[in-house]
This record gives C-alpha cells, structure tokens and sequence, in this order.
C-alpha cells in the first residue's frame, strides 16, 4: 500500500496535501475527512450504526498527531479527535472523493438534512436531569 511522503495542513483553503510514494497527490477537505472519520462516534459499531455528520463545513484541524508508521490523528476544531486516518483509509478518502461526496449528499438527503444544518444534540440517559444548586 502506498505510504505518505509529504503531510500539509492547509489552514485557508481547509485541506490535507498529502503526496504518496506512488505519485498519488490528493488534497482531502477537512469536511469530508470529519464526516467520515473512522471513528465509533461517526461509524458506529457496525453496518447500519453510522451517524450523520451535519455542520461541518467550517472544521479545521487544530492539531496532527502521528501514530506510529501507519496513520494519523487529527484533532478537529468541534472537538473531535477520535478518528485514526490510516494511509489506506486517506488513500481511499483521496482517491474516491467525488463518489464519497455523492454518498453524502444522498444521506443528507435520504435523512432531510441539510449539510450546514446543526448536529442534533445527543441525548444524555441519566436520570434526574436536573441540576442541583
């Protein structure tokens, strides 16, 4: 599999540059990386437990952390910092960006979301919900 030689973060234009070793070039939006962070939160734990990313057209990455030899962990700027972007996983990212916008697109719309709309807030399950003063 091919392997990064070059990582930039480019803050303006909010895009990850990443040159492989394969001649591959790719700059990855930062949306579409968060949208489809390969993390449980995003996932879930299985086909059919995805959540649908909204609102986050404006992400930045704040933060890049290599692990190990095989990927990185960016630290977005809603929070995130869950998702471990292996070189296979941002090859695929790089490479299939249009067909993975259109599947985004159609799960927006499948859902009636748009995607600048707010994330729902997630529900808290403990009891009480109130706080004491």
């Amino acid at each position: 599999m091919p392997t990064p030689i070059e990582i930039t973060v480019h803050q303006q234009s909010r895009q990850l540059e990443l040159a492989f070793d394969d001649g591959a070039r790719f700059c990855i939006p930062f949306e579409l990386m968060r949208v489809y962070s390969p993390s449980a939160e995003v996932m879930g734990h299985g086909p059919g437990q995805e959540v649908l990313q909204t609102g986050k057209r404006q992400v930045s990455i704040e933060e890049i952390e290599p692990v190990g030899h095989y990927a990185v962990r960016p630290r977005f700027s809603d929070g995130h910092d869950s998702g471990l972007f292996t070189w296979d996983y941002l090859y695929k990212l790089g490479s299939e960006q249009a067909a993975l916008w259109q599947a985004y697109e159609q799960r927006l719309a499948a859902a009636g979301r748009g995607r600048d709309d707010p994330m729902p807030m997630a529900s808290h399950a403990h009891s009480g919900g109130h706080c004491s003063h």
